[in-house]
């Protein structure tokens, strides 16, 4: 078994090389850091199985970091505070942020080999790093989003909440920012739940977060079943939380998507900025994205050149935050040098915004326009669905319609998702909805 890496920060250079000998006389692997802009390198370059973190350094004391580090999901090892100069309020605020333990200098040998092994047995049972709200950025616009859920979060009956903002804009996030730490979680895909056993649901997820990531693709008896849920979800002490890209008042309008239910979901809605709302962001939630991609996948620590960052936050991403995370993904496993190059954007870039390909697309999608003399008896008799109400006459429209392209696209669903101007896993929740199964 490799031996556990150790990360000693200590402004004072004694006090390192002394917890660093005794260490590595135990086996442990030991890294120093003189301060925090080392010690902040050292978490992203060498992942350290356990941080020793003094509290009071030149730049930046060690509660400050603890918090950084807590706040970007990275606090995913324990870490242990150091003080000469510690109080009981201290170590309180230090474990209240996330701090394993709290060891007060001149340390005894017995009491730092003891800590550091049940803080080393302690990792084991820590999350892994993931992205979360406050990955999304600082701008004024995210801080007021947080702020706006922070309140939410604190209400005594978890109020349904509505997300309005463009696919892939962190609903999700706002959504998990309102989880308790510990409490159940579930995004609903199976709609069918929702009219055959809504209390089920409930049971299955009390005292948690139950998330519909797009609520206007549910049909009329599946709102119906929302809404039962929802009436029902404050016994159980659920949180409904839905998102929505649609304009949902036009839906009810147009008898789409149940009254009552938009009535009880807009109580409390908020919208979730798109990307190019708060483009200041992007170089930070890049970076954010970045480590985390490279933690998971156990790959060297890469890092960003400015113009590189400068070329990202002055891109427009039509898919956003979704659209961005798959493009530092690529850039990530791609790149050839020691650093992500603003030639290395260009080329991810350039790979989805060929010209050619561009204009051919376009010039497919573009429909073509029906004329009067085109609408005969023959064609609506072989129409039968128009006589339906809008919502099934919808649904029985688009079965025809993805049937008839799925000959044309010889079952590729890439092909298919570029016809019908959808992405990938919207065309394959689609079909699912639609009871159309894929060969």
């Amino acid at each position: 078994m490799a031996s556990k890496h150790i990360l000693v920060v200590d402004d004072e250079i004694g006090i390192r090389e002394l917890l660093r000998d005794i260490l590595q006389d135990e086996g442990y692997q030991v890294q120093l850091a003189e301060n925090a802009a080392a010690a902040r390198a050292a978490r992203l370059h060498e992942r350290p199985d356990i941080v020793l973190l003094d509290i009071w350094m030149p730049d930046c004391d060690g509660i400050t970091l603890l918090k950084e580090w807590a706040n970007s999901s990275l606090l995913t090892m324990p870490v242990v505070m150091m003080s000469g100069h510690g109080t009981i309020d201290t170590a309180v605020e230090a474990t209240r942020i996330g701090a394993f333990d709290f060891l007060e200098k001149p340390i005894a040998l017995q009491k730092l080999l003891k800590t550091v092994s049940a803080a080393l047995k302690h990792s084991e049972q820590l999350p892994k790093s993931e992205m979360n709200l406050t990955s999304l950025g600082k701008s004024p616009i995210v801080t007021a989003l947080k702020d706006r859920l922070d309140k939410i979060a604190v209400s005594v009956s978890p109020t349904p909440v509505l997300l309005i903002g463009p696919k892939g804009s962190g609903a999700e996030l706002c959504a998990r920012y309102l989880q308790d730490a510990g409490s159940p979680w579930l995004e609903m895909t199976e709609f069918s739940k929702l009219v055959d056993a809504p209390l089920d649901v409930l049971e299955t997820i009390r005292g948690g977060v139950l998330y519909i990531p797009e609520i206007a693709e549910l049909k009329k008896a599946e709102q119906k079943g929302l809404l039962l849920l929802i009436a029902k979800s404050d016994k159980y002490h659920v949180r409904v939380v839905c998102g929505t890209s649609e304009n949902l008042p036009k839906l009810q309008a147009e008898s789409l998507f149940d009254h009552n239910l938009f009535q009880a979901l807009s109580a409390v809605s908020l919208r979730v900025p798109a990307l190019d709302e708060h483009r200041e962001d992007i170089p930070d939630l890049a970076v954010a994205i970045a480590n985390l991609q490279l933690e998971l996948a156990g790959l060297d620590y890469r890092e960003f050149d400015i113009a590189a960052l400068n070329a990202l936050r002055n891109t427009n991403w039509p898919g956003d935050l979704a659209q961005l995370d798959a493009a530092i993904r690529n850039l990530i496993h791609t790149s050839l040098g020691e650093k992500i190059t603003l030639d290395d954007v260009k080329r991810v870039l350039s790979q989805f915004d060929d010209p050619k390909v561009q204009t051919k697309t376009t010039e497919a999608r573009k429909p073509k326009p029906i004329q009067s003399e085109d609408i005969n008896a023959g064609v609506i008799a072989n129409m039968p669905f128009l006589d339906q109400p809008l919502r099934e006459a919808r649904d029985d429209f688009e079965r025809l319609y993805f049937q008839h392209h799925m000959k044309d696209a010889v079952n590729n669903m890439s092909k298919l998702a570029d016809i019908a101007g959808l992405e990938r896993t919207h065309l394959y929740r689609k079909l699912k909805q639609l009871g159309i199964k894929i060969k």
